[in-house]
Formats: structure tokens, C-alpha cells, sequence
């Protein structure tokens, strides 16, 4: 397919950003944490809502910060600078679930208009690469490779497909009812497909996906006698550890489930004291009217993940961060309080690490920057 121009309006680019350090808090490694609040959206006028941020993602280097968001636009953010980069819109085919491959200028994102493509662009010179075209129901989940520029995304459709960015048709399929989230491994020889609905986690060796799952975790089983309200709904992320030791289910309920990656046992169910977030979960149906307001509640790339590290699990809530040290011992029913809480009045809807550097950020409709206190 011919590179199509990308729909674009661009913006005049607000002046680069400088650290607004409010205050310090105890952060995961007993040092302080500077919540450093940047990127107020400068480019809306007339009064109009702050759109809500539906994804966070960075590029393999970590220099670069990716939203998408409920205004159909993608920010792009230099995170050693400072400073918001560009802003690219998607009015005609909408937006979430935006990715980096491993070229940071190229991205990929799922549609909310129009079609269920997925779509390949060159952010450079805003133009389309390619469409992934296939799926017949909205995409929830994308799950990029490691180190190959292959990616697994999940539909409604009931389907599970294999792309690599080179070619427009999909390597392979799996047909599975219900399964909304994927992830892979560190080592990228192996991908998770999580179905909440059956309460299960399939894992597929990468080489074989066209073969039966290689294991399946029963969450239902392992998890029962924690939480019964998310055994098989509500789940809103999966994730490997960078050990691959550990996999995470984050749920909008209570707590998240922390699963050994290999035999599949419950290690630690953290429990959440104010409940998840409003937002909805991949593949739930909602009364969005796309302003990304309150009251018009959308999904979200998640709002927990794995510190690098593999220790830690960071998570937004209504109000604060919650941060668990694994290696705490839970108690006799596995549960596990917060080691840390970063106190922050605002909700964190949406939550992701650095790759690289020792930073992460939260949002809702404003994007958060956390740091070390460099004095602590």
C-alpha cells in the first residue's frame, strides 16, 4: 500500500517544559521520589476538557515518551530534555494503544474509527508505512518483541494475530474467545494470551504458535481464595518481569496477581486499599463520547508494571501510587500491603516505567513526571 499522509494540524509547540519539583517522597529504593509535573496541554483553548491519556509507552533507548489520547492526537515527549516534541493527529481513523517499534521515528497504533486496521507510521514525515488489516473488531491489546519487529495484537473478533512490520498480512492466527491481553517474555521466545474470561493465561513458544499452548495457567485456581470479583473480568494488564521469573495481571479491582511465570502458583496478590481506577477494561464497552472528559470513561495501556529491575510493581490508583517490594514476604493468605505509598491527590489512570532510566510516569488527563531526588 502507498504511504498515505497522515491527517495533520500541527499545533504551535509550547516552549520546552521546565521540572516544576512540588515536593519529595519515599520512593522504592528508600531514597525520595520528585513528583515533577510537566506537559499541561497548552495547545487546548476555548475552554475545552483536558483530553484523558489512554497510553504511555517509550522507546528502546528511553529518551522518548509516547501518549496517545482521547482527542485523537499522539504526544511525543523528549524525556531527558525536558520538552514535549511533536504532536500528530488522527482525526479520520482515531487512536489508542500506541506503540514504539524498535525505530523510535516508527510507531504503530490501533483504530477507534472507520476500521479495526492497525496502523503503521513514520513519525518523521507523518506518513502511513503500512496498514495491518485483518481484524473485524476493535484491537485490545499490542504487544511489540523484544528485539524483532514482530508484534502480537488481541480484537474483539475473537482472534490473536502474529505481524511483522515488514509485510501487510498477519504470519499467524489463533482463534481465541475472549482473550483481550498478550505479552511476551524477555527473551521474546515465548508470548502470553490472557483470556479473562475463561480466568487463564496461555503460553505459546513463538517458533510453535501455531501448536496447542505449551502451558496454561488457571487463575481461577490459584487465585480463588484471594479474590473472587476478578477472577475472569476486569483485567487490564499483563506483564512479564525482566527476569522472567514473574508474570503480572493487573485488575481494576482491589489488587493485582503476581504468578510465577513457570509453574504458574500465586506468588503475592497486592492488595489495592482505595480500589482501582475508573477506567475502563480492554474490550469493555462504554459511554465514551470522546472528549475524554469525566464521566465518559475509557480503557486504557494499563496502570501497573514491573519496575526494570524486576523487584518492584508500581500502580495509579483514584488517588496516590502504590509501590510493593516483591520480595516482601506476603502474608499467610499470600496478600501483600504497599511497601510505599507516593502520596498524589490525583488519579493515576495509566502508569509505565522507563526502559532505561530511573523514571516513570503516570496520567489521567495530565501527564506526570517521577524522578529521584537527586539530594536524597
Amino acid at each position: 500500500m502507498a504511504s498515505t499522509p497522515m491527517d495533520l494540524d500541527r499545533p504551535e509547540r509550547p516552549a520546552s517544559a521546565t521540572l516544576n519539583i512540588q515536593r519529595s517522597i519515599p520512593g522504592p529504593s528508600g531514597a525520595s521520589t520528585n513528583l515533577s509535573e510537566l506537559f499541561k496541554r497548552e495547545d487546548l483553548k476555548d475552554g475545552r476538557a483536558i483530553p484523558q491519556v489512554q497510553s504511555i509507552d517509550y522507546n528502546d533507548d528511553g529518551d522518548l515518551l509516547m501518549t496517545s489520547n482521547a482527542d485523537e492526537t499522539i504526544q511525543l515527549y523528549h524525556v531527558k530534555e525536558g520538552r514535549h516534541e511533536k504532536t500528530l493527529l488522527s482525526k479520520k481513523y482515531g487512536v489508542k494503544l500506541a506503540k514504539f517499534t524498535h525505530t523510535s521515528s516508527s510507531i504503530i497504533y490501533a483504530s477507534t474509527k472507520q476500521n479495526d486496521a492497525i496502523r503503521y507510521l513514520a513519525t518523521h514525515d507523518n506518513s502511513f508505512i503500512r496498514y495491518f488489516e485483518g481484524h473485524e473488531g476493535p484491537v485490545t491489546c499490542l504487544a511489540v518483541h523484544p528485539g524483532e519487529d514482530t508484534f502480537v495484537s488481541c480484537a474483539q473478533d475473537n482472534t490473536v494475530r502474529i505481524w511483522h512490520t515488514q509485510t501487510k498480512n498477519w504470519q499467524g492466527q489463533l482463534n481465541l474467545k475472549g482473550a483481550t491481553l498478550a505479552a511476551w517474555d524477555p527473551s521474546g521466545k515465548v508470548f502470553a494470551v490472557a483470556c479473562p474470561s475463561a480466568g487463564t493465561v496461555l503460553l505459546y513458544d513463538h517458533a510453535n504458535f501455531d501448536k496447542s499452548p505449551f502451558g496454561t495457567i488457571d487463575v481461577i485456581e490459584q487465585c480463588r481464595n484471594i479474590d473472587t470479583a476478578n477472577l475472569n473480568k476486569g483485567w487490564t494488564k499483563l506483564e512479564f518481569s525482566n527476569d522472567g521469573k514473574s508474570l503480572l495481571i493487573g485488575t481494576r479491582g482491589n489488587g493485582h496477581f503476581v504468578l510465577d511465570a513457570f509453574d504458574g502458583t500465586l506468588k503475592a496478590y497486592l492488595h489495592k486499599p482505595n480500589g482501582g481506577t475508573r477506567r475502563l477494561v480492554p474490550g469493555e464497552v462504554g459511554s465514551s463520547n470522546g472528549s475524554g472528559g469525566q464521566g465518559s470513561p475509557l480503557d486504557s495501556s494499563g496502570d501497573c508494571c514491573f519496575t526494570p529491575d524486576g523487584r518492584f510493581v508500581l500502580s495509579g490508583s483514584k488517588k496516590d501510587v502504590l509501590v510493593w517490594d516483591t520480595r516482601a514476604a506476603p502474608n499467610e493468605h499470600k496478600v501483600l500491603a504497599p511497601t510505599y505509598t507516593l502520596p498524589d491527590k490525583r488519579e493515576a489512570a495509566v502508569l509505565a516505567f522507563n526502559p532505561r532510566y530511573n523514571f516513570f510516569a503516570t496520567a489521567d488527563q495530565e501527564l506526570l513526571f517521577w524522578v529521584p531526588d537527586p539530594n536524597s
